[in-house]
């Protein structure tokens, strides 16, 4: 869907994140919300053009990849590796360590990681701002989640925007935690029932519309799929619903 229904909050404040780093100070935010809230449609509008004077790095956590130490960081940094020579000799060797292109006789100091990591990152912003975009945070490792989570922290005068979107994950240390967050919930009646009529093909009867609204707790997601899933017949109201 190309319009968005109901999110001039969360459009609101991301504007103001990135407008931050356009000003040359970081923008920070977490966008929390459950399975098919919609956060995913709005790092897609950052990406797809609210963000287009910036340089854009896009990533999905993947849980099969949540055991694996450094995984989403190797994502997140590879196209940067340009820069590794901007940063101190030490942070260079501990960054080069994760990359593979140090030789390891010891973990890599996750300081100093976290160290270049802010560097490289900073270095990059130098030309045009920023934006990273990290999505299904709840699945980064724990090593490049407190990375991560360090370089959010520590952003002040840089040209740069990280957005987060995850889930809440009580099984996992929530390293985000603290972090300027948003909380993306289902949407209100009448933009449930907007997006709904969107993404119905032919007719839609008013009192179905009201149903499915109800039903799905106003969760993009769901409306969506019930558009997809329902008959023809039964969102016009000639048959009933199941």
């Amino acid at each position: 869907m190309d319009e968005l229904f109901g999110r001039d909050e969360e459009r609101g404040r991301l504007t103001a994140a990135l407008d931050e780093a356009r000003r040359g100070m970081s923008g920070v935010l977490v966008l929390r919300g459950g399975p098919g809230s919609g956060k995913s449609t709005l790092l897609d509008h950052l990406q797809a053009g609210a963000a287009a004077d910036f340089e854009i790095v896009r990533f999905d956590a993947v849980e099969s990849e949540a055991e694996l130490g450094f995984a989403a960081l190797h994502q997140l940094l590879r196209p940067h590796l340009s820069q590794l020579p901007k940063l101190p000799d030490p942070q260079r060797a501990a960054l080069g360590q994760v990359f593979g292109l140090e030789e390891r006789t010891s973990p890599p100091d996750r300081f100093l990681v976290a160290l270049a990591s802010l560097g490289l990152l900073d270095a990059r912003a130098d030309d045009r701002p920023l934006l990273c975009l990290v999505d299904d945070a709840h699945w980064l490792d724990e090593e490049s989640a407190a990375v991560l989570a360090f370089v959010a922290r520590r952003l002040h005068a840089d040209a740069i925007t990280m957005v987060f979107a995850a889930r809440n994950h009580p099984d996992r240390v929530d390293h985000l935690a603290g972090l300027p967050e948003l909380a993306v919930t289902g949407l209100d009646t009448d933009a449930a029932g907007r997006l709904l009529e969107s993404a119905v093909p032919g007719a839609l009867d008013p009192g179905v519309r009201d149903r499915v609204v109800a039903s799905t707790g106003g969760n993009p997601l769901a409306l969506i799929e019930a558009a997809r899933e329902l008959r023809a017949d039964q969102l016009s109201g000639v048959s009933p619903l199941s």
